[in-house]
């Protein structure tokens, strides 16, 4: 579909995605979204009150796709509960490897509204983490993780967070298949704590 055959408030919001990914959120003004998106000012400020609201609306339409990517490579992925979820990592390090990644989205906006915390954009980066942290600890509880499932989640997040962000500084993808391996680690470890903590009476 062409763009200008889109529906208004979509071209507008991959306009600005496709701005905010280059740029980054501060450097890209109104104008230049309206300017891409092929509509006026006031037609950018009739289907979002500011730019923070489109900010914010902007990572609200990435929570479900990137959600979806990660579930799809999960049930892609041969092996293991670990190697099941070892394999979202060893994608992302085979994205990471086109010279125009440049890692997280969310976090790379929640760098850039550090000084404000109550920003739109900050309340639906931290949703989409969350929604991730649960997603993952669905899997683990599935999976006789038990009341350790969403703290095995959280170390997974951790890893995958910082994965992103040491990926992004050194510009190697392999940092990602090394947290891939400590994440399969973490995962067994865990679940073989909690099935052995229930065989000796532990509810965990």
């Amino acid at each position: 579909m062409r763009d200008s055959a889109r529906p208004t408030r979509e071209r507008i919001l991959q306009a600005a995605g496709k701005l905010f990914h280059r740029d980054g959120i501060r450097a890209i003004s109104v104008d230049a979204i309206a300017e891409k998106a092929g509509v006026t000012k006031r037609t950018l400020y009739y289907h979002f009150r500011s730019k923070d609201d489109l900010i914010a609306a902007h990572l609200q339409a990435r929570d479900e796709p990137n959600l979806t990517l990660f579930q799809q490579w999960f049930s892609e992925a041969e092996g293991d509960i670990a190697e099941k979820v070892a394999a979202i990592f060893r994608n992302l390090a085979q994205s990471a490897r086109d010279a125009k990644w440049k890692g997280c989205g969310f976090l790379r906006m929640s760098v850039e509204l550090i000084n404000l915390p109550g920003h739109p954009a900050l309340v639906a980066a931290r949703a989409h983490k969350k929604r991730v942290e649960d997603w993952l600890g669905s899997i683990f509880a599935a999976a006789g993780a038990g009341d350790n499932a969403i703290p095995l989640a959280r170390r997974i997040m951790l890893l995958l967070d910082g994965a992103f962000a040491v990926v992004l500084l050194h510009r190697d993808p392999s940092y990602m298949e090394t947290a891939a391996d400590a994440a399969a680690d973490t995962i067994r470890h865990g679940l073989t704590k909690s099935v052995a903590s229930r065989s000796n009476g532990n509810p965990n």
